[in-house]
């Protein structure tokens, strides 16, 4: 009987102790970062759809589909590249000047079956940042929304991927990039404020000049079709924005929990913060402007999430709200179409971020910095590698996007056909309707 009872009580040990698991290789798998990591995949996924959702419910009813699918379709396109030869081109070791990195074991992954990292299968890594390099070209499609070709979109993204997304993350991510080592303690951006927020906002801006404005636009007013979708939309990119930053400190412990916490600190501070504007100004909040603030606050903590405390969160997610409400105002002034402000959101609020992180750094990161760097880390220097980092992301991004531009236009042509955006994507190049209805909203 004792010896039953003290079996019981060992398989119940065993059941709730954390394990340690070895690999076939001997590594050990560190279980409750490689289940972190695994959410936190998870997580950034549902955003894409997210993204799709809140992109959808922005547009004109006779567009929703065709919108919707620009965020879907990157999760096929990028996320096939991304195995066959973009986690090579990202995190290999640097070649040509290190414009790019490959290693020829991240070929199709081909050598990462047995490869544990810093206690992580290396697929939950090389899958974890997949995510993100799918997410980053569907942003793009809010400033291109309802006047491209679903083929010319599919080749952009293609190209801007292999491009630009790559080696901008090989400079600033990859051990070996150029921005991860520059000044004494690199470029900080923990969860992609260059990589992703703003070359994705750049590249929009460009694009959407290069485009020219929708027909009509704007003095025909282009209405959202589904607000309350574009609100379920922005509730899912919050919940997936904690694996987007909290997953990227790559560890379960106090840098996760920190970094988790000035997500949720910025992204309700910059909510907070648009609504008090709208009701200052025009008496009234409403729900686009609430959705508007949440992404705000959330793009801006994404490079800072794993350095500052909560008063710099709650600082920069009102700071981000007030830029970004005056940045859209100035693309209503200045006239240009992006569509659905990817470039007023995405690339101020994110640029504002990697910029004023620098003078919210907790102390205890700035002390280990200066003794990593002997003592030769100041606010001020980081302040140029931030600078140093946004140059570098801006001139890369919109010079290729130019030049991407014109070889889609070139080939299998971008900009839609009148009738076709007349029309819409729906119907048009998809041959569908997203609400089953005939459409009440063409622009004559």
């Amino acid at each position: 009987m004792r010896e039953k009872i003290t079996s019981v009580l060992f398989a119940a040990i065993i059941l709730f102790i954390p394990q340690a698991v070895f690999a076939v290789d001997g590594s050990q798998i560190d279980t409750g970062t490689t289940s972190w990591m695994l959410t936190s995949t998870a997580l950034v996924l549902l955003m894409i759809p997210g993204l799709a959702m809140f992109y959808g419910g922005l547009v004109r009813t006779k567009n929703v589909l065709g919108t919707m699918m620009h965020s879907f379709v990157a999760m096929a396109v990028i996320g096939v590249l991304w195995v066959v030869c973009g986690y090579s081109l990202t995190f290999g070791h640097s070649i040509l000047g290190g414009f790019w990195g490959w290693d020829s074991n991240y070929f199709f992954l081909k050598g990462i079956d047995k490869s544990i990292v810093n206690g992580v299968p290396e697929y939950v890594l090389a899958m974890f940042q997949g995510k993100f390099a799918i997410i980053t070209p569907a942003l793009i499609s809010g400033a291109l929304a309802e006047r491209v070709y679903f083929k010319g979109y599919t080749l952009f993204i293609i190209l801007w991927f292999l491009f630009i997304y790559c080696p901008l993350c090989h400079w600033i991510w990859a051990e070996d990039g150029w921005l991860f080592n520059f000044g004494a303690a690199g470029v900080i951006d923990l969860a992609g404020g260059l990589v992703i927020h703003v070359s994705a906002g750049v590249s929009a801006l460009v694009v959407a000049l290069l485009l020219g404005a929708r027909r009509g636009y704007p003095k025909t007013a282009m209405m959202p079709n589904n607000l309350v979708m574009t609100m379920i939309g922005a509730g899912l990119l919050w919940v997936g924005w904690f694996g987007f930053n909290a997953g990227s400190t790559v560890q379960s412990g106090l840098d996760t929990a920190r970094a988790l916490t000035m997500t949720q600190v910025s992204a309700a501070s910059g909510a907070l913060t648009w609504l008090i504007i709208e009701s200052i100004v025009f008496k009234k909040a409403t729900s686009l402007g609430f959705v508007s603030g949440i992404l705000a606050g959330l793009v801006v903590i994404t490079p800072a999430a794993g350095v500052v405390q909560p008063y710099g969160a709650i600082l920069l997610g009102a700071a981000s709200s007030i830029l970004c409400y005056l940045a859209l105002n100035l693309k209503t002034k200045l006239g240009y179409d992006d569509s659905l402000d990817c470039f007023g959101i995405h690339g101020v609020g994110s640029g504002l971020g990697v910029l004023l992180l620098c003078f919210f750094i907790r102390d205890s990161w700035m002390q280990s910095a200066a003794t990593s760097a002997g003592g030769s880390w100041t606010v001020f220097n980081q302040f140029i590698v931030q600078l140093t980092g946004i140059g570098a992301t801006i001139l890369l991004a919109a010079a290729g996007t130019f030049i991407i531009y014109f070889i889609v236009e070139k080939t299998v042509g971008f900009r839609i056909d009148e009738q076709s955006e007349i029309e819409g994507f729906d119907q048009s190049l998809h041959g569908e309707h997203g609400y089953g209805l005939v459409h009440s909203d063409f622009v004559k």
